[in-house]
This record gives C-alpha cells, structure tokens and sequence, in this order.
C-alpha cells in the first residue's frame, strides 16, 4: 500500500516536463460528470494553448454509435489538487465535429449572454451557495442518521460543532482545501440544518466563470446534489453604485414577471424542496423581501440600509446547471425587455 501511495503522490516534475491534463465535461443527462486524462509537453497557463479532444458520445448518451464523435473545446484551466505539481483540470464543453454545441452544452448559450455589451458592461457578480449531503458509504443514507432510522429535530446541526452534531467534517475540509488549491474562489462552508448536509460557497465571481468554477468543485467533491439548494447571490455594477436598491427592486419585479421560466430551469425535482415550508416560498408564487428566507428573493438588511448591493434567488435546486441560472438571471434582469 506504501507503494501505491508514493506512487499517487510521485511528483513529475523532478524527472519530466510533461503533465497529465484531465478533461473534464457534462455528460448527457446534464447532471453527470465525465473525465479523461492526456499528457501534454509541457505546463499551460490558458485553455487556447490546449489542443481539443474528442470522445465516445454514444457511451455517454449524447450521440448515435453511428456517429459517435463528439468534440471537446477547453475553456477553463485549474490546478489539479490529486495530482499537483503542474497537471491542471481542464473544464470543457462540447460540440459536434460540424462545430455545433451539443444538447447538454449549456455553456455556449451562457457565453453569448456573458458576451452581449449590456452585460459585459454591467460587471456582473455571482455568489452560489452549493448545498449537498453526504451519504454513508454503500448505502444511501446520510452520514451521521442511524442506518434505518432518523437522528433528532433539527436545531443543532446548522453550522454545528461536536462529533455528535457535525458528521463528515474531514471530508468538507479536505474539499475545501482542495478547491482552494485548485484556484476555485470558495469563499466558504458551513453545516446545514440537517446532519450529513454541508454547504460550499463559490464567490463572488464575474461572469461565466462563476458556473465553470462551480462544476470543477462538483467535480472534487463529485457527489449527488438533489434535494437541497443552490442559492445564487447577484449583482451588477449598477445594483453596486449609489441608487442601486432601486435598480435591485426593477430586476426583481422583471424576474418576478418570469418566475415560471426561471422555475422550468432551476432544477429537477425542484416541486419537493420549494414546499413553502423550512425556508422556501411555495414554487407557484414569487415574493420578495428584506430578511425574508421564506421568499423566493431575499434582500439582505445590509444592502436595504446601505441603499446598494445584491440580492439573493433562493429558488435554483442544488442540481441546477449554474450556466443556465447565472445567464438566466443576466438575461432576464439586463437584456429583457417586459
């Protein structure tokens, strides 16, 4: 086993200039994650110096065996925390050999918005709030429940200290310090109101880069996100200046306008979480409100007295496509006309 370890641990760079580069993309049912690994000569600083890849998308759900090519564009580079040294995650998308994205790209679309002038211009700022649960090992159970049975109320848990309260603090860690080696903007964790469920939060980012950064911590993590929430924090240059809390409210009444679009696009199974109960608003009506976790968008008090700031949509599922909510909510609040 000390073997094996060393070699997990072997560092290239004293005897190659080579690296190893893991491609990493979405696979067909949108929520899954799918990886390879090349060696490239030598160390990359952007994803233009990276040559594109390809892969069976026929074993992926996301093409006929008939035509079973799908090509791989990289877009943005991480240092990669299992390898280290200069080996890199690469965050791709992907596309046909005709070069058109493919169903589950939903990374093409968020470019064109990010893109527009209007937005660009606007600076826009992204935190998400990346809720999970860890489960027992070979049973889908969460960690620190009895196996077949339920632990106590909820209470103790929230951002909880003690074995009895806080279960799987070395892997929350050990995630989080991996993320921040990768070079993902984690501003944070903390435990949630049930044991077993933690929360990671990405932010503030501009742009797209909120959602690549995102999938590369799901893709550490790798874990299952159903069943809990994605809180995504925003603002613009304009919500940021003085007078902003008046342009806070004219995005929430146009996002209110398009609640049930947002609501299509915000995650499956979302119907089972936004219940109007444990801090959500009923998924079939939009409010809104200073303070206010039960609506579907929160001011927080700071930014009501300061007259400037941010907002939070409480409503996108943990299982959310972050390059869908973040352009949606771009889209919607900058570009879209009532």
């Amino acid at each position: 086993m000390s073997a094996l370890a060393d070699l997990i641990n072997l560092d290239l760079s004293d005897s190659t200039e080579k690296i190893i580069a893991e491609y990493i993309w979405i696979g067909g049912s949108g929520l899954d994650m799918r990886s390879k690994a090349r060696t490239l000569p030598g160390p990359v600083k952007d994803p233009s110096e990276l040559p594109k890849w390809n892969y069976d998308g026929s074993s992926t759900g996301q093409a006929p065996g008939s035509d079973s090519e799908v090509i791989l564009y990289p877009q943005a580079i991480f240092k990669d925390p299992f390898r280290r040294g200069n080996n890199i995650l690469v965050m791709c998308d992907a596309y046909t050999p005709a070069g058109e994205p493919i169903p589950a790209n939903k990374r093409h679309a968020a470019a064109k918005i990010f893109s527009d002038p209007s937005v660009a211009a606007e600076e826009t700022w992204y935190g998400i709030e990346q809720e999970y649960t860890l489960l027992q090992k070979d049973i889908k159970w969460p960690v620190g429940w009895p196996v077949g049975g339920f632990p106590g109320p909820q209470g103790p848990y929230y951002c909880g200290v003690g074995a009895d309260k806080a279960f799987g603090r070395d892997i929350v860690d050990s995630h989080y310090k991996a993320c921040l080696y990768a070079g993902i903007n984690v501003s944070g964790t903390n435990g949630e109101v049930m044991p077993g469920q933690w929360e990671f939060q990405v932010g503030p980012t501009v742009g797209i880069a909120a959602a690549d950064q995102v999938w590369v911590a799901r893709y550490i993590l790798e874990g299952d996100w159903n069943g809990a929430g994605a809180h995504t924090n925003y603002s613009t240059k304009s919500m940021r200046e003085d007078g902003g809390y008046e342009v806070i409210k004219k995005a929430i009444e146009k996002l209110g306008l398009r609640h049930k679009e947002h609501i299509s696009a915000y995650g499956e199974g979302n119907e089972r979480r936004l219940t109007g109960k444990h801090e959500t608003a009923d998924i079939n009506t939009f409010v809104w409100g200073v303070a206010n976790r039960g609506a579907s968008i929160r001011v927080g008090r700071d930014t009501e007295q300061a007259g400037k700031g941010y907002f939070e949509d409480r409503r996108p599922a943990s299982n959310m496509d972050p390059y869908t909510v973040t352009s949606m909510i771009a889209e919607t609040t900058i570009l879209w006309k009532p």
